[in-house]
């Protein structure tokens, strides 16, 4: 059908939902507020569909602030704020007189806000479609902020999404009673493309892996917009009414008397649901009309990331269309109540050492699975082999996991395994290598103890009944001293336990070998690799020793420790303990195998150009939980390359506390000493002025273009005369002339301008020399993710006066 007859065909319906929404709605006025934990607080729609307020989670200690279906038993949630925030008891949303509209904890601490753009606000609005509106600006009935234009994971009829300006995203959810996100991501972009595809997790590092659904579209050049209608179709129409796709078309009759809407789900299906609007019985739920894909066990093909299920366990579509996960043989759940959790072995895996590898068949066996795979997980492919041999092959090699018999060939397989399902179509035999029931793995050093115990005592038995009495006491003395020791050694917390440990110096100086190997060094002392045994297990570390101990030195060394011990990030590097013993200061931190990012970003390998979209998104999500979500908030004051370590999966993670400043809740600004790193230091520092979170913001800004440039801030090697130079000034006068392909020679960069310029103009807000006019990290965050749209970015005044040489900068 040719896209004229098909516009035909839906001109009346694009017409209704092309033209403001038009609803009787009881306006919200300024001043008006909701409180958590007050009963019956929230602001209905007209007809009552729709409830705008608070609602309990986590056994009613804390609360989300969303929107969600009213008049039905489960109170369904179609759109919340932030499901990281822990909104406790008495926390606040208000319309305040100023236009603004803030969430507030009991103490008065910001923990969300709608944006800058709503002030001017005259009331808000929660209206029948399911759409909660700030409005007033120049005309009353403008929409300065609206839900369905900030959607979460949910959207509703008639919903229609402006996509011209950048991306359009949902996230799903961790699990169905969890509110963080999870591992898949639905994006549309301005410039041709629809995807669903999974992502890094727990990470959350986004664009690495590959879309299980992809459509692709030749945009119009007034702009897209994304629209859902209630019969299931998914129109991308052009800025002049035509439609340029129609994706998932059905034959699906609305229904007057249902609620409708599309979700897309913790399992990274896209579904569209309905609900009887007339209660009638508490058995009522959620009827699912459309899948997409149908079936997400065998559309997940990618080699990396973990699937539907986690690592090691396999996926299986039942009635209902969901996917269940299961264990193979030998495996049990990681957490019992999350079966999407992944899997993990039951008894110890095979190890390639003499124990396990002299007679395997005497300690393990091949459990036969049919029909079950992990695609492109293999290692290696064995050609013209029957299933005797290819059970031998992977019993005889120390690290085959999984063996998979098809059609004559043998792919063997090691742990983790990722993506696995159950596809009765394609007929395999699926070998699993599992440790026999009850044989379990003996320390050779305690096997040879106890052969020497039996050797004593038939000695002893052979003696006389005096020697045998002061043998067998001496021998429960040291058993009893034995066992005394080691009862206190397992007592002994983990290196890698929740709280910094206390480490003696003897430990730390025997850990790094007498420090020997050097890591790095920066302004408060040197840092050095060390390994730590523990209850069986080595764990490399990190250690920080302070050699300059000065006054303020110690008043760091303490600041640290009580401030980093009480954060937990995936974005920050972790405080495992401290030694604070006589004058030696020491700090142990967990080991980050890929070096520092400046180490990358200005060496031979450099990162590609994903690889650093993501390291910044995760920067920014760190320094955002150091400022707001922390309960005390911290400043780095020292935010730079050499300070962003990368671990084994190239996460971001933020270092180095030595400089930061603590502030208690009820502060904002401190008056301090100049610190952090000449080329990053905000220019409110040399100006004596009080110093706020605004000083990383603006270090973060310098570091940006530094990431998406891949260049150091400032290259003496230019020359003086050279414009460029200084990085932050080269970067606004590209942006000014439109010139920003100046700035890069990177060819996947050139094929991605949009998102370059927006990274860019992002980092121009950062580093403006007025820190009023930068914005927060959480607005820096979600303009990252596109949630937020970036404006037009002010000239930074007086770049260079303030951005010198780069000094010491590890």
């Amino acid at each position: 059908m040719s896209s004229s007859v098909i516009h035909f065909l839906h001109f009346p319906f694009l017409l209704l939902i092309l033209l403001p929404t038009i609803s009787t709605a009881q306006n919200i006025t300024l001043g008006s507020s909701l409180t958590s934990g007050v009963a019956n607080t929230s602001w209905i729609s007209p007809s009552g569909d729709f409830a705008f307020g608070f609602r309990p989670i986590e056994d009613n200690s804390s609360f989300l602030l969303a929107i969600w279906f009213d008049k039905i038993p489960d109170k369904t949630i179609v759109w919340f704020a932030d499901g990281d925030l822990q909104i406790p008891e008495a926390s606040k949303v208000e319309l305040s007189t100023n236009g603004s509209f803030i969430l507030t904890d009991p103490q008065g601490k910001v923990l969300w806000t709608a944006g800058e753009q709503v002030i001017g606000t005259t009331y808000a609005s929660m209206l029948d479609d399911g759409n909660f509106v700030l409005a007033g600006g120049r005309n009353s009935s403008d929409y300065l902020w609206e839900s369905f234009k900030n959607p979460i994971d949910t959207i509703l009829p008639t919903q229609f999404i402006n996509v011209s300006r950048g991306n359009f995203m949902l996230s799903s959810r961790v699990n169905d009673t969890a509110y963080s996100k999870g591992k898949f991501r639905l994006r549309m972009h301005q410039s041709g493309y629809f995807a669903l595809y999974p992502v890094g997790f727990p990470s959350l590092t986004e664009n690495n892996y590959e879309a299980y659904v992809n459509v692709t579209w030749s945009p119009g050049p007034n702009g897209s917009r994304f629209v859902f209608r209630e019969s299931g179709e998914i129109n991308i129409v052009s800025g002049n009414g035509n439609i340029d796709l129609t994706w998932y078309p059905t034959d699906i009759s609305p229904d007057s008397g249902m609620y409708y809407r599309a979700t897309l789900d913790f399992d990274g299906v896209f579904r569209q649901y309905s609900h009887p609007k007339t209660f009638i019985n508490s058995t009522q739920s959620w009827s699912i009309e459309r899948s997409i894909p149908e079936n997400i066990c065998l559309r997940i093909n990618g080699r990396l990331g973990s699937g539907v299920c986690g690592y090691n366990s396999y996926c299986n579509i039942q009635g209902d269309r969901r996917p269940t996960c299961q264990c193979p043989p030998g495996y049990e759940f990681v957490d019992p109540n999350n079966i999407y959790g992944g899997c993990r072995p039951s008894l110890p895996l095979q190890k390639c050492q003499e124990e396990d590898t002299s007679n395997p068949e005497e300690l393990f066996e091949l459990k036969t699975l049919d029909n079950v795979e992990w695609p492109l997980s293999d290692y290696d492919e064995l050609k013209s082999y029957n299933e005797t041999e290819c059970r031998s092959s992977c019993m005889n090699d120390c690290s085959c996991a999984v063996a998979v018999l098809l059609n004559g060939t043998c792919w063997k397989k090691k742990l983790p395994l990722p993506n696995g399902r159950l596809d009765t179509d394609v007929k395999r035999i699926t070998l699993i290598k599992i440790r026999k029931d009850g044989i379990t793995i003996e320390d050779p050093g305690r096997a040879e103890d106890r052969s020497t115990l039996v050797r004593v005592v038939s000695i002893l038995l052979g003696s006389s009944v005096f020697f045998n009495f002061i043998f067998l006491a001496s021998i429960f003395l040291v058993f009893f001293f034995m066992n005394k020791k080691l009862s206190k050694r397992k007592q002994t917390p983990s290196v890698m336990r929740s709280s910094p440990r206390s480490f003696t110096y003897q430990e730390l100086e025997e850990a790094t070998d007498g420090f020997k190997e050097e890591l790095g060094r920066g302004a408060f002392g040197i840092v050095y690799k060390g390994c730590i045994e523990e209850l069986g297990s080595t764990n490399s570390i990190a250690v920080k020793k302070l050699d300059k101990v000065f006054q303020e030195g110690e008043k760091e060394f303490k600041s640290e420790v009580s401030a980093i011990g009480q954060t937990h990030h995936r974005n920050l590097v972790r405080l495992l303990g401290f030694c604070d013993e006589g004058q030696h200061r020491l700090l142990v931190y967990e080991f980050m195998s890929n070096n520092s990012l400046a180490y990358h970003l200005f060496g031979i390998s450099k990162p590609d150009w994903n690889q650093r979209v993501q390291i910044a998104f995760g920067i920014a999500r760190g320094l955002m939980y150091l400022h707001e979500e922390c309960s005390n908030q911290i400043i780095h004051c020292d935010i730079k390359p050499q300070n962003i370590l990368l671990d084994d999966s190239f996460t971001a993670r933020i270092s180095d506390f030595g400089l930061a400043k603590l502030l208690m809740n009820n502060q904002t600004r401190t008056l301090t000493g100049i610190r952090g790193t000449r080329g990053y230091v905000a220019p409110e520092w040399f100006r004596n002025a009080p110093i706020s979170a605004k000083v990383d913001v603006y270090s973060f800004g310098v570091m940006l273009l530094e990431i998406v440039c891949c260049r150091k801030g400032v290259e003496l090697d230019l020359g003086e005369e050279d414009k460029r130079i200084i990085l932050t000034d080269w970067a606004y006068e590209c942006f000014k002339q439109g010139k920003l392909q100046d700035l890069v020679d990177d060819e996947d960069v050139i094929h991605d301008m949009v998102t370059f310029e927006r990274l860019v103009m992002i980092a121009i807000w950062c580093i403006q020399d007025e820190p009023s006019l930068r914005p927060s990290m959480k607005k820096i965050t979600l303009m990252l993710e596109g949630v937020v749209e970036v404006s037009v970015p002010p000239c930074p005044c007086q770049l260079s006066t303030y951005v010198g040489n780069n000094s010491k900068d590890d």
